[in-house]
């Protein structure tokens, strides 16, 4: 596969990852709208609790993949940037070793926690709670994969920096 190829399939699959976040967000935000109104009319609905549970869990690992794929996370560049350019690499090479190791942890433990859970139904709903720990192997692998490219990557270009004012 050539490289433009693989680039445009990678798009491809960030845009879907981005719109798959989208709707789970409007289905979030319906489900408590539901939550709220039942509420409001004195006849709650046992399953939106925990619906919403889910939901945030899914949430928060395709925020985390989404974030990863864009170099979108926190991270403190003041003395990695002051680095000369060979003491630069060597710290980034450590650094993306580190990130790639999280992302292998967590991707591993899921796999267990999925198994162990997947016998386990959900309190009001008819799914295995295996799904809670589903949205954790992808979120694992796709930091490993960002962590091994990012280290392969060149030096980030200088950032300008702007005046608050």
């Amino acid at each position: 596969m050539s490289q433009a190829k693989a680039a445009s399939v990678i798009a491809l699959l960030d845009r879907c990852l981005q719109v798959f976040t989208g709707f789970l967000v409007a289905v979030l935000l319906c489900v408590v709208t539901a939550g709220i109104i039942y509420r409001a009319f004195n006849e709650p609905l046992s399953w939106t609790d925990e619906v919403c549970g889910f939901l945030m869990v899914w949430l928060a690992c395709l925020g985390w993949m989404i974030a990863t794929r864009h170099g979108s996370h926190i991270r403190i560049r003041l003395l990695l940037d002051k680095l000369p350019a060979s003491a630069w690499r060597s710290t980034e090479v450590v650094i993306q070793v580190a990130v790639a190791l999280v992302g292998a942890v967590v991707a591993w433990k899921s796999i267990h926690l999925i198994q162990v859970n997947s016998d386990i139904e959900a309190m009001s709903l008819p799914i295995s709670v295996a799904w809670m720990y589903a949205p954790l192997l992808p979120a694992g692998l796709v930091t490993v994969g960002q962590a091994l490219t990012d280290m392969f990557a060149a030096r980030p270009a200088e950032v300008e920096e702007v005046s608050p004012w």
